[in-house]
């Protein structure tokens, strides 16, 4: 900045003015500033000033996964969300591991970051205390804590699972299987999706029959292909299948077509987040988005308003994202809009 000045022959003062879009300057003196910075390929040094400021520019993003596509698209969205605002993100997976869930709040990178999004899966309901001696900015995201210190943005994991299955009814199914289901889980995105199933069936006069809530661990291909495998083996009877999450419906499709199962014409199948690859599967698959966009945008700017305003009093915010149906070839067969 000095040698900018030098050549410019203004204050140091009116270089940072320039640099800062102050408005109150002549254009000549606007003008011999931006040709100083052109000729030295000067450039701002960006963590100087936020850290002027106390900010380093930089929130964390913490999610179990990134192998599962959900999360890598969501941390997509985020990153794409905090350069539209001029932050930068930093990644750290968790592996769904409580202790690392909880390093990630506890740990000493929170001194390098400005905020922190939080996605547990680890967690569960009984760990809001966690979340007490947090003083950073912080989001969470989810479905494993509520009710905690600190702004909330989820999903709506019951009305949308509702909606897959009665997409799945409106098509004139009657045994429609779970895949991906979570035993003894009351609070998360199994046991809401499960809920919503059940709500359906039970509006639509139709029994809630367990045998067809088949369970899996991680929520892959693979165990999902592995549930429907044991579910087709049980001789149930099966015409839909819902999958708690897209990776779990392709599994279970991956399965349908090795057990040469025409799919609709004998099980249709709806997933749950709306990943790209749902749109190039054979047959592309049905599913619910979830929001995921308005989440990591929603998260963000909620972040950011902790951030530049850390004292504000002002209420914690649960914000429940909107989601829609995507009705593919799946469940409709020939008849799939494309």
């Amino acid at each position: 900045m000095h040698e900018v000045a030098a050549r410019a022959g203004v204050s140091i003062k009116t270089v940072s003015n320039v640099v800062n879009g102050y408005p109150y300057i002549r254009d000549s003196t606007r003008e011999k500033v931006e040709q100083a910075i052109a000729d030295l390929g000067y450039q701002v040094n960006v963590t100087a000033r936020n850290l002027r400021r106390g900010r380093t520019g930089l929130v964390g993003l913490a999610v179990p996964e990134l192998s599962l596509p959900y999360f890598a698209e969501l941390a997509d969205s985020v990153i794409r969300a905090a350069e539209a605002r001029g932050l930068t993100v930093l990644i750290e997976q968790t592996g769904a591991v409580r202790e690392r869930e909880i390093e990630v709040l506890r740990g000493a990178r929170r001194q390098f970051t400005d905020g922190l999004i939080y996605s547990p899966l680890g967690l569960g309901p009984d760990d809001v205390h966690e979340l007490d001696g947090v003083d950073y900015p912080l989001v969470l995201l989810g479905e494993r804590i509520f009710g905690g210190p600190a702004d909330h943005v989820t999903m709506s994991n019951v009305e949308a699972a509702k909606a897959a299955t009665q997409h799945l009814i409106d098509q004139g199914r009657r045994r429609i299987a779970v895949v991906g289901a979570h035993a003894g889980e009351t609070v998360g995105s199994a046991a809401l999706r499960v809920q919503g199933y059940a709500a359906a069936l039970e509006e639509n006069g139709m029994p809630f029959d367990p045998a067809l809530v088949g369970e899996a661990g991680l929520w892959h291909r693979a165990t999902g292909a592995e549930t429907m495998a044991r579910l087709l083996d049980a001789d149930l009877g099966i015409d839909a299948v819902f999958g708690l999450n897209d990776a779990l419906a392709l599994g279970a499709l991956h399965t349908l077509h090795l057990r040469r199962v025409d799919v609709p014409g004998q099980v249709a199948v709806i997933g749950f987040d709306d990943i790209e690859e749902t749109a190039y599967s054979s047959p592309t698959l049905s599913t619910v988005h979830p929001g995921r966009e308005e989440i990591a945008t929603t998260a963000v700017d909620l972040l950011l308003a902790r951030i530049e305003a850390p004292d504000a009093d002002r209420p914690y915010q649960q914000v429940v994202a909107d989601f829609s149906v995507v009705a593919r070839a799946s469940t409709l067969g020939e008849h799939a809009a494309g």
